[in-house]
């Protein structure tokens, strides 16, 4: 089997943390393995393929003798004996470990020789036990820690980022709309909520000819097994471990279950009440009004057709309600007194701003993405690579910073692109607060993006200091992913976001919905309040790839949960508008300075 550029950065990175559980006791070793991880990942696929072909690998600043062969043998072969022999010689158990959050190689190890553990199950056992507590540089916190990672894991396994469901649901919507007898097709549930992960696929189709749908259904690509099968209904697991369900329904009663399936929960619970209270009854099955005096009356007023929600909503007094909306938290009574917002749309973005290169841990170069963001549609773009602390993601020194600065104003004046690129740094938010680069390199730079990458485990208090502190340097434009959660493997850390949401509104600084399916943060709950202070959103991909600038999709449907519209998005302005408001904050920066 061929094996792409990504699977052989994959295995390089694998053989380091492999390396790392055994113990090796040679850290140059792992560090080759995770340099050369990086180095194929910076490199254009075009290119490395070109390089393999040549047998010119070697020429990679970076890449060694023994690193080469190794990448050569899997290319040529589509496996490597060491990395088979390496995983062999690790109990399976111990690398299970690592999808517990916060537990890394070396815990793990010293865990395994001290206590013998080597499943989870006996690692959740002598944690109960105490025992883990009382190992050398470990301590209680340690402890309740992994114990909490072992929730976490239990439960992450049970959810999918919305990203890679809505890549397996959009192609089984458009199939059940072409089959024959299928009158409509959406797909339902916290998907269509666009909740940031899914526990499982909901799909409601209209139709009286269920069997044939009932039978594509269950034969779909990727299907690893039929769960229940009826006349009407069936379930599905695929082989990423997603679980679908597939509900027919006749045309009249398509809207009810559409609405009922989509949820949530409290949100449905609210709307039988509200319809309880004007003498009707709401279900999946329609609506109609309930034994008493005035039954006969208010059937009347019931109409027989209720073709969309639209006019479902209407049937109980309410503006629509936008799926993303529908978690009962106020949408109801906002609908009621005509206050819902106008919510963003994708067709809003104009621009998108922090993006890599191949400068620090991207895929591509500043021409392709650029280019890539062109056909996008977009007006600009902005680059925001890593600054110099972030080592692990090739980030930035100031010289490479300052040559891309210059190499980003020789593209714009180049003409190649009609998409004008800005220039930024996602610069790293120090311990103490301090940013990784001086203010007079930051005030080189259209934007600032600054971040927190590392010492994520400090002390509510200090972290929200830490993140105060770096909002309050005046070249700082916008906070990136402040809650530096990442989706069902690692929790937000503790922080005070009421209290940077205040700070940032009062220094003019943006705070980033990062699109990353894997962050979707600032979190959607914090937006609606945060908005109606007055403060300003940006939605960035965080693209690491030219691929990846499509995750502004994700960003916008998590915008649209927070109840924002176009007008909180600094990134829905034109060119000659953004170009105003960054050049507004520079200005305003060199004042205070």
């Amino acid at each position: 089997m061929a094996l792409s550029k990504k699977d052989i950065s994959d295995i390089l990175s694998d053989i380091a943390v492999l390396l790392e559980l055994k113990g090796d006791s040679n850290p140059f070793k792992v560090r080759a393995y995770q340099s050369g991880a990086r180095i194929i990942d910076a490199l254009d696929d075009e290119r490395f393929e070109q390089l393999v072909a040549a047998n010119e690998l070697g020429t990679v600043p970076g890449l060694g003798e023994a690193l080469v062969s190794k990448i050569g043998e899997l290319k040529a072969t589509g496996k490597l004996v060491f990395f088979d022999t390496l995983k062999a010689s690790i109990e399976p158990g111990l690398v299970e470990m690592l999808q517990i959050p916060g537990l890394g190689p070396k815990k793990i190890k010293a865990i395994h020789l001290k206590l013998g553990v080597t499943t989870i199950e006996r690692l959740k056992e002598v944690c109960d036990q105490g025992l883990v507590a009382e190992l050398a540089g470990f301590g209680e916190k340690s402890q309740q820690k992994i114990i909490e990672g072992i929730k976490n894991r239990e439960a992450y396994s049970k959810r999918h980022w919305w990203w890679d469901a809505s890549v397996i649901a959009e192609p089984i919507v458009q199939g059940l709309r072409a089959l024959p007898g299928v009158k409509r097709a959406e797909a339902a549930g916290s998907l269509r909520r666009s909740l940031e992960t899914v526990g499982d696929l909901d799909f409601i189709a209209a139709s009286d000819e269920p069997g044939p749908i009932v039978a594509w259904f269950t034969t779909l690509p990727g299907v690893k097994e039929v769960t229940a099968q009826g006349e009407t209904k069936a379930s599905v697991r695929f082989e990423s471990g997603l679980q679908a369900d597939l509900r027919i329904v006749p045309d009249a009663q398509f809207v009810f279950a559409l609405h009922h399936f989509t949820g949530s929960k409290d949100h449905n619970v609210q709307m039988r009440q509200r319809a309880l209270a004007r003498g009707m009854s709401l279900s999946e099955w329609g609506i109609t009004a309930v034994e008493g005096e005035n039954q006969a009356k208010l059937q009347k007023t019931i109409p027989s057709s209720v073709r969309d929600e639209k006019a479902l909503f209407a049937v109980l007094e309410l503006n629509y309600i936008p799926p993303e909306l529908r978690e009962g938290m106020g949408e109801i009574d906002a609908a009621e007194k005509g206050e819902l917002p106008d919510l963003i749309q994708l067709s809003d973005i104009r621009g998108v701003f922090h993006n890599h290169t191949t400068a620090s841990d991207g895929h591509n170069t500043l021409s392709e993405m650029a280019k890539a963001a062109e056909a996008l549609g977009l007006e600009y773009f902005g680059i925001a690579d890593h600054s110099k602390s972030s080592f692990q993601a090739n980030g930035l020194q100031v010289d490479r910073l300052l040559e891309q600065i210059e190499a980003i104003r020789a593209f714009n004046k180049s003409g190649q692109s009609k998409c004008h690129v800005f220039s930024g740094s996602e610069c790293d938010i120090l311990a103490d607060g301090d940013l990784d680069f001086d203010d007079s390199i930051l005030a080189q730079l259209d934007y600032v993006v600054a971040s927190v990458h590392s010492s994520l485990t400090q002390e509510e208090d200090i972290a929200t200091k830490r993140t105060i502190k770096a909002l309050e340097n005046p070249y700082v434009t916008m906070l990136g992913h402040p809650s530096g959660r990442l989706l069902l493997k690692r929790e937000a850390s503790k922080i005070n976001l009421s209290k940077v949401i205040d700070a940032a509104i009062a220094n003019d600084v943006i705070i980033e919905l990062n699109a990353d399916p894997r962050r979707l943060d600032l979190d959607w709950r914090f937006w609606r309040k945060a908005a109606d202070k007055g403060l300003k959103c940006s939605i960035n991909p965080d693209a690491h790839q030219t691929e990846t600038l499509t995750y502004v999709k994700n960003g916008v449907g998590i915008a649209r949960k927070g109840w924002l519209t176009k007008h909180h998005v600094i990134n829905t302005l034109g060119l000659a508008d953004v170009k105003n408001v960054l050049l507004k904050k520079k200005a305003s920066a060199s004042k205070r300075k």
